[in-house]
């Protein structure tokens, strides 16, 4: 999915929300945990409840890893059952993967090639040759950590150089020079607030992923505020409001209910922005 073909989705279908399956066993309804996939299950029942609410999806594959080849299996399900029952839906895998090049290629490899996602979460520490292995392929996209939504980002992110550069507008302005903004896009946490207006000086075009809505305390009216651009520009991710938002049978309805409040509120910024 190119960006203009993101940008027809947010307007079609009135949201810029993404869905965070971060599926955790823990967490789930007991009446999932008695049949024989219960990942795979319950990420079926939220995708086909969510899916009119939302343009993207975002597995974090941490959630699948610790369950080792059953927790890969269960991800590569839901990956191809996205792909054929909804393709119109944007698939990022959240890895933040980032190494030499070598080990680069291979992770590109196998999130582009195998799982076939559209988009992977990178981590930009090592450089621009730990990332340029993940922008050899022209149809997929790279989502650069930026600034993230965690308390101890302001441990490195927000410290300065001696000529008053903060971290992350370093990372943002060297890595414009890599890609253009048709396929990076970054990360900035829901929870920044007016630093937002400071990436979208260096990055004015590229789109944003933004985890911290919700749970974390993000606050989405303040993220349009002064995130949103005249292309939307923004995909908003919430996982546990959703898909956690209630531990009975009734899971996906309410994971629905949850996701149209959101497309909602979504429909009422970008109207008022014009789109």
């Amino acid at each position: 999915m190119n960006k203009q073909q993101l940008i027809r989705q947010i307007r079609e279908r009135r949201n810029f929300l993404c869905v965070g399956l971060d599926t955790d066993l823990k967490k789930m309804p007991a009446c999932v945990l008695k049949g024989d996939n219960p990942i795979f299950t319950f990420n079926k029942a939220i995708i086909d409840a969510t899916a009119p609410y939302c343009v993207a999806y975002k597995p974090n594959l941490a959630f699948y890893e610790c369950f080792g080849l059953e927790g890969w299996k269960a991800l590569e399900k839901t990956i191809k059952y996205l792909k054929m029952e909804y393709p119109d839906h944007f698939i990022i895998a959240d890895a933040k993967r980032g190494d030499i090049g070598n080990t680069s290629a291979m992770y590109a490899r196998g999130m582009f090639e195998e799982m076939d996602v559209d988009a992977l979460t990178v981590a930009p520490y090592m450089g621009e040759d730990s990332v340029t292995p993940f922008l050899q392929y022209p149809d997929k996209w790279v989502v650069l950590l930026a600034l993230t939504s965690n308390k101890g980002s302001h441990d490195f992110q927000l410290t300065e150089d001696s000529h008053g550069e903060r971290l992350f507008e370093k990372v943002l302005r060297v890595s414009q020079q890599w890609a253009d903004a048709d396929r990076m896009m970054y990360v900035v946490g829901a929870t920044q607030g007016r630093l937002f207006e400071d990436i979208r000086r260096i990055a004015p075009n590229n789109f944003l992923l933004v985890p911290g809505v919700g749970a974390q305390g993000g606050s989405l009216e303040e993220v349009c505020k002064y995130g949103m651009t005249s292309e939307c520009g923004l995909l908003v991710n919430s996982s546990r409001g959703i898909i956690y938002a209630s531990s009975e049978e009734d899971y996906a309805e309410v994971a629905a209910q949850k996701a149209q409040e959101l497309q909602q509120q979504m429909d009422i910024l970008l109207t008022a922005k014009g789109l």
